[in-house]
């Protein structure tokens, strides 16, 4: 029960700063500023057969692209067989790695 009242009082404490600053704002107390974030699109839809391509561009095994993805494998199987389709997480993932921005290289020890 306390851990409810400690985060009411959080939150309160915090409403009365906002509101506090409001007033000062409006009274020319202190200027506000604002900041822009550039918000990417999107990430590209890939389908089923467009991910298997890919893989296969890459020469990664389906194994070895669910380590990449941090995915199990049979994740990486059921979307390249069409039945799950990636989150939007492990869409934009898969279109850096189709972008080139991140290009894992394996290489096998000898």
């Amino acid at each position: 029960m306390k851990s409810k009242k400690v985060k009411k009082n959080k939150f309160f404490e915090d409403l009365k700063e906002g509101l506090e600053e409001i007033l000062d704002y409006q009274k020319g107390k202190i200027k506000l500023s604002s900041e822009f974030i550039e918000i990417p699109e999107p990430p590209a839809k890939y389908k089923a057969k467009d991910i298997k391509s890919l893989r296969e561009h890459k020469n990664y095994s389906q194994s070895i692209f669910a380590k990449i993805l941090n995915v199990s494998p049979k994740t990486v199987q059921s979307w390249e067989s069409g039945a799950r389709k990636p989150s939007q997480a492990a869409l934009r993932l898969i279109e850096i790695i189709d972008k080139g921005i991140y290009d894992p290289q394996i290489y096998k020890r000898k």
